[in-house]
């Protein structure tokens, strides 16, 4: 394993990073501290979750993630050897059972909650999931503003970080699902106000989706805020296990047929590209598609995301791979004919 400065911050992240929404839902608690004892084994030291999770997101399971993770940190008593990041969730009418706005109240009582389920005193890295106002996210485009502009304003949510660092209850502050216009003006606050800087933005990147390259990889680079590379398999798609139709059983798409983003008949023929290319050079295709991603300049940690040990063990492989120049240009070659074909 090796490590990164997340942002400007003192903290050292491992390259890849535990995703933990399947705690709960496609996994159990026995499995989900199985997977954590072997992330820590391996050197991974950054464990992300969020409030909302398990996913798919409901009334009756929210919040149980935490609480595994909680239950594993005082079993193992290893907290202070793990960088722990988790998010509130922003406004959703999807979300009934959560209604939360990203304003002083609602985030004080979320980070008091996950800390309550984390059983720890302080979050390393606190994330706002999705902006409070309507923008482009999860796969939207075509930017439309709201005829009424009723958000939470950025600033204000900022300030209300800035009250858990001053308490002690956060060190660190994230975005996820950012655009480049809010993550330049959460940094441009944060230097005009003496408000918390963004340390992070976490955001889906992977072969399938390469948005983040068209605006948001420059700011994390000039401005050392680094992407955490979430679905950097396309919810498993990259890895060739879906294509012609197949749908193996207890598999995400499989289980949950909302998950339609990456398996559209574009998203077919360019996945079946890349996993020909890497059967070509000798390499597996899932292994090759989250070492593309780890190696991209501006990606701080990828984040893994597995529902049993043995893919867990087989994604951690990922860095031992090397991707010569001809395979480099093959990929964009890809990219080419099929740009970007799940947004």
């Amino acid at each position: 394993m090796h490590y990164r400065r997340l942002g400007r911050t003192d903290l050292e992240v491992s390259a890849l990073c535990l995703g933990t929404m399947t705690f709960g839902e496609q996994n159990s608690e026995t499995e989900a501290h199985a997977q954590l004892d072997r992330a820590r084994a391996a050197g991974i030291n950054l464990i992300d979750t969020a409030e909302v999770y398990p996913v798919p997101p409901r009334g009756e399971t929210q919040g149980r993630t935490e609480t595994y993770i909680g239950n594993w940190l005082r079993q193992r008593g290893c907290r202070d050897e793990m960088v722990l990041a988790t998010k509130v969730a922003g406004p959703a009418d999807w979300l009934p059972h959560l209604t939360r706005r990203l304003d002083r109240h609602n985030i004080a009582s979320a980070i008091e909650g996950s800390l309550r389920r984390l059983q720890t005193d302080v979050i390393d890295l606190y994330q706002l999931h999705w902006p409070d106002r309507q923008t482009n996210f999860f796969g939207r485009l075509g930017y439309s503003p709201a005829e009424i502009d009723d958000s939470v304003p950025l600033r204000e949510s900022l300030e209300a970080l800035a009250e858990l660092v001053r308490a002690g209850k956060i060190r660190h502050v994230g975005l996820s699902n950012e655009t480049p216009w809010g993550l330049m003006h959460a940094l441009t606050l944060a230097e005009q106000h003496g408000l918390p800087r963004v340390a992070s933005i976490q955001n889906p990147y992977n072969l399938l989706n390469r948005t983040f390259e068209i605006g948001l990889a420059e700011v994390a680079l000039r401005e050392d805020c680094g992407l955490l590379a979430y679905s950097p398999l396309a919810f498993g798609v990259l890895s060739g296990k879906y294509l012609d139709g197949q749908r193996p059983a207890g598999a995400r798409i499989t289980r949950f047929s909302r998950f339609k983003r990456y398996n559209n008949p574009q998203a077919e023929a360019a996945t079946a590209e890349y996993v020909a290319l890497a059967r070509r050079h000798g390499l597996d295709p899932a292994q090759m598609a989250l070492a593309w991603v780890n190696t991209r300049p501006f990606v701080s940690s990828t984040i893994l995301g597995a529902t049993t040990l043995e893919q867990l063990e087989h994604n951690l492989g990922s860095l031992e791979i090397t991707l010569d120049a001809a395979l480099l240009a093959e990929i964009e070659a890809i990219q080419t004919r099929w740009p970007n074909p799940s947004p």
